[in-house]
């Protein structure tokens, strides 16, 4: 009558074949040509005592013998790392004794109670028995259970029919210790698929076979063809029952354990975390040596760049503070900004600490390093409460540069939005980064401080900031109040209550006093973005001819941009456009040359790209504001990848035209903000002032400004797996993004033609290893991706006459595009086997298709412009 637990007979020697085998390859592969090894067995298992009190309580001893490593799949004799080298030699004799020490397990109805061995036996011998350890547990009867095993503590459910059990474990629950992060965003991160199964077939109320498989699976989510899976098999087979040896005698399990041998003690089943040392790996700074030269800043957009960066990163990882501050205080002055990005984006107590120490914000002559490391503090992939803390105190402290304060507190805001995202709104921190930004933005007197505040909050996007950000878009004047929209325009539309609203359309209609263009335009795209009704959608569109002249072009516009690209909000555009008042030629025949845009760079299976491209004009021609944005998202997530906005005003008197209505007082001022992979960066500014603007038009060369030029970690996944046959695997996937953004604006007067033209060069490269280490053998795989790509782009203007000519250019060069798998096999020794493929395309260049008009212009201008553009200023 044992429904509870399997039985063994007394005085009976059970003997198993014992095998565990490892595979690692592409998702899709199949596991013939996988990288991976086996370590196969003999098992003796023994009844050690029973209880007699209760028969289901019993003390069983199991012994490996005969242990053999080799390769999980047949190699020629040159591949094979194991060929002519005996157990002993590949895992060392001590290790082999210790693997080959039994192991005692108290089994209560099936359930394993306790775990005897050896205190002090390796941890990677220790965690190969407790995986065969816990083969040995199961229930004879349907049903769920919470369970310990080597991989932690998890639900387990059993499926019994005669004499065959199915465990099914759900490794997502298994609760263990591990080491490990995630990437902020979904659409940069890697989802993981785990599964296990174990068939155990009964004989005689005994095990006569076990089958385990356990699978793991990792994808990179913006890229689902790049990924790696982790197989993990054990087989347990009964070769034969022979005479054995007899009970112990004893009324408690405590003596008969002390009796067997004085040395064994209970250790937990789940297994302990280990690592192998690394033998013969370079040290910080020789690794640098070796990656140095791929780091200068003119070779920061190429490929090379980027896996340099990542490699470096992982070194940093590893590496103390007096290691890091070695390599940062020797360096010279070209290089250190892309060692403080690294050293920054390691994002490690040490690295921290390192880089604070070195860096002096009372001091202004460093103050484009200290731009650095914010701005990687900013774009940190799983940034720490001690991050924010250590901020918080620099921004409390003596800063000499005006500018480093501004970003040193925008990126305070990013920071809080990282952590708030993660759970971390409560952190001390936190909370105290928020009352400090809130309570000195209502303190603020001075417009600059206001405007630094605001685009603190423009990052951090608190909901308890929205009722502040009403009362500056609607009561400011110009530059702050349309900060203040634009910030509102970042917060996801359920946060966009009935009153801000009722306080965009307020803006738009100027119900209360005149608005600048620039404001009325974002309240409009607030309105048209936030499910808008019926009533609102009609209004703007009767607003439509009523507007300043290059106004009415830019709704216009903006409108056919939501039908054609089927925004949310084009159902209720559709219905409002039935009704004739709406919808009469009047209306939609304005001139003008503004212009709103939006299409797809990529649609892919797993993520797409949009881009945006708005473009609004002042009455005389003038550029007002040119806003170009790039989305990723994916079913789940979306990603702000990038907004470069050229901002412009007050330049009406250039050429002695007359301003619009409500700018006639604006101050000359010419800028450019931008917001990369959802961080808003510290606005740079071409000039202010009519002086300055006269003084840099005569000398203005048309070289562009550098607005962004760096390394960004952008996926940084990193997760230990712990295997139900006791090798610990890891999976690491780096993606870093060497960026060079500029941005120039020529102006002409002879010609009467103005031109922008910002340029995005970006290297990006991916690197993924999967690894399992058992100490005595590493296999993994290695996976690269690299593409080096330019996106360019160009808008001429020329105000010779009106409506005035604008073309508008964007254009995607040729990018190489390259991917390489690298499986192998190795031993400490130093013997390697590697196998690797490769395949490297060209992706063909594109000049994305703006609006019809748009090229109709675009033929004007080149076909006006034969020798026109060589004479700049």
């Amino acid at each position: 009558g044992h429904t509870t637990g399997p039985s063994l007979n007394n005085d009976k020697l059970y003997k198993f074949a014992y095998s565990a085998e490892v595979y690692v390859d592409r998702v899709k592969a199949s596991l013939q040509k996988s990288a991976g090894y086996r370590i196969s067995s003999g098992v003796d298992v023994n009844l050690l005592w029973r209880n007699s009190d209760n028969d289901d309580d019993q003390l069983i001893k199991i012994t490996l013998r005969d242990v053999q490593v080799e390769n999980v799949n047949e190699r020629p004799a040159a591949k094979n790392i194991f060929k002519g080298k005996s157990t002993e030699k590949i895992i060392g004799k001590e290790y082999l004794e210790a693997l080959q020490r039994p192991i005692v397990l108290e089994l209560v109805r099936g359930k394993v109670k306790n775990f005897y061995s050896y205190q002090d036996e390796p941890g990677f011998t220790q965690n190969i028995k407790r995986g065969l350890a816990s083969l040995f547990q199961l229930q004879l009867h349907s049903g769920a259970a919470r369970e310990v095993d080597v991989s932690g503590k998890c639900n387990t459910t059993y499926h019994v029919r005669q004499d065959q059990v199915t465990k099914v474990k759900a490794l997502d629950s298994c609760e263990i210790e591990n080491q490990g992060f995630t990437s902020q965003n979904q659409i940069l991160d890697v989802s993981t698929k785990a599964t296990s199964a174990t068939i155990y077939v009964l004989e005689d109320s005994f095990i006569k076979s076990i089958k385990a498989e356990e699978n793991y699976v990792l994808l990179l989510n913006f890229r689902r063809k790049t990924g790696a899976k982790i197989v993990s098999k054990q087989r347990l087979e009964l070769k034969s029952v022979q005479a054995g040896p007899g009970l112990i005698a004893g009324k408690q399990v405590a003596s008969v354990i002390k009796t067997l041998d004085s040395h064994y003690v209970a250790v937990p089943l789940v297994a302990e975390p280990v690592k192998s040392e690394c033998r013969k790996c370079p040290s910080l700074s020789e690794h640098w040596q070796s990656i140095r030269e791929h780091m200068y800043p003119e070779k920061l957009s190429k490929a090379e760049a980027a896996r340099s960066f990542l490699s470096f990163i992982q070194n940093i990882r590893k590496a103390t503070k007096e290691e890091i501050l070695q390599i940062i205080r020797s360096e010279n002055k070209e290089l250190l900004p892309q060692v403080v990005d690294a050293v920054t984006s390691a994002q490690t107590p040490a690295s921290l600490e390192a880089i604070l120490e070195f860096l002096d914000f009372k001091d202004a002559s460093t103050s484009a390093l200290q731009e650095r490391f914010l701005y990687a503090c900013g774009f940190a992939s799983h940034p720490s409460e001690m991050l924010l803390k250590s901020l918080t105190a620099k921004f409390k402290g003596d800063i000499a540069n005006e500018e480093m304060r501004e970003t040193l507190v925008i990126v305070m805001g990013a920071l809080i939005r990282k952590l708030c995202d993660r759970e971390g709104c409560k952190l001390p921190a936190v909370v105290e980064a928020k009352r400090l930004i809130l309570s000195r933005l209502e303190k603020a007197k001075k417009d600059d401080n206001v405007r630094m505040y605001l685009l603190a909050l423009k990052n951090a996007l608190l909901p308890e900031a929205i009722p502040l950000l009403l009362k500056y878009a609607e009561s400011e004047e110009g530059p702050i109040s349309s900060l203040a929209a634009t910030a509102l325009q970042r917060y996801d539309p359920s946060f966009l209550t009935k009153e801000v609203k009722e306080t965009m359309n307020r803006i738009y209609h100027q119900n209360r006093k005149v608005h600048e263009k620039t404001v009325r335009t974002t309240a409009a795209a607030i309105i048209l973005n936030s499910n808008p009704s019926y009533m609102e959608v009609k209004n703007i569109l009767l607003s439509i001819g009523e507007l300043p002249l290059e106004m009415n072009k830019y709704m216009l516009s903006m409108i056919q941009d939501i039908l054609h690209f089927e925004m949310p909000s084009s159902k209720t555009v559709r219905q409002v456009l039935k009704d004739m008042r709406a919808h009469n030629y009047d209306r939609f025949s304005k001139m003008g040359s503004s212009s709103a845009y939006s299409g797809y760079i990529t649609r892919g299976p797993d993520v797409s790209s949009t881009y945006s491209l708005d473009i609004l004009y002042s009455g005389s021609g003038i550029l007002r504001r040119s806003n170009m944005n790039i989305h990723i998202f994916d079913r789940n997530a979306e990603l702000h990848a990038s907004q470069v906005v050229l901002e412009a005003q007050g330049l009406e008197s250039i050429i002695a035209a007359t301003p619009d209505e409500g700018e006639e007082n604006l101050d000359s001022f010419a800028g450019m903000s931008a917001i990369l992979f959802d961080v808003q960066l510290r606005p740079v500014t071409f000039f202010q002032g009519y002086g300055d603007l006269m003084s840099k038009m005569f000398s203005a060369t048309g070289d562009p400004i550098n607005v962004v030029k760096g390394l960004i970690l952008l996926t940084d996944y990193s997760q230990e797996i712990q295997l139900q046959s006791g090798p610990r695997a890891s999976a690491e996937f780096l993606g870093g993004l060497a960026i060079d953004i500029s941005g120039g604006m020529e102006f002409s007067l002879w010609y009467r033609e103005s031109k922008t033209n910002v340029k995005n060069r970006v290297a990006m490269f991916i690197a993924g290893n999967t690894e399992v280490d058992s100490f005595f053998v590493k296999t993994g795989m290695e996976t690269t991706l690299e593409v080096e790509t330019a996106l360019d782009f160009i808008s001429t203007v020329q105000f010779s006459q009106y409506p005035f000519l604008v073309c508008m250019q964007m254009d995607r060069v040729e990018s190489p595009f390259r991917r390489y798998v690298t499986k192998y096999e190795s031993l400490p020794s130093g013997r390697r086997y590697t196998a690797r493929r490769g395949k490297a395309e060209l992706l063909a260049g594109n000049e994305y298709p703006l609006h019809q008009e748009n090229s109709n212009m675009c033929r004007k201008v080149f076909g006006a412009k034969s020798d026109s553009s060589s004479s700049w200023f």
